[in-house]
């Protein structure tokens, strides 16, 4: 993820699967924000996270809250880095699961399956 950074412009703010897990579990929780496919969304996601494909997000950003931390996810990390870089600009407070769903699923971390 770090290379992806590098080559794509500003860091952006990281967080792995544990420390995401520990946010998930405080009184005031972080929106997940989930930016793959509805595709790869329905084969598995974190329960609470709400699905906008990345190619998406630009119309529908109205539908994600403002004043909250928001994690993005994606499957791998690269498309979470570019959905933070919009929320960020649009002056949102984000950060990517780092290595995304599949770091998840190595943690052994819960998984929903289908739409929601």
């Amino acid at each position: 993820m770090e290379w992806f950074n590098r080559i794509s412009g500003n860091p952006v703010p990281i967080l792995n699967a544990l420390e995401s897990q520990e946010k998930l579990k405080e009184s005031q929780p972080p929106f997940l924000l989930d930016v793959r496919e509805p595709e790869e969304f329905r084969s598995g996601h974190i329960e609470a996270a709400t699905l906008i494909p990345l190619g998406e997000l630009e119309r529908r950003l109205a539908e994600v809250p403002q004043g909250r931390e928001i994690i993005c996810i994606c499957a791998t990390g690269q498309r979470s880095v570019p959905a933070v870089r919009q929320l960020l600009t649009a002056g949102y407070s984000a950060s990517s699961l780092e290595n995304g769903m599949i770091a998840w699923q190595r943690a052994r971390f819960p998984v929903s399956k289908g739409l929601g």
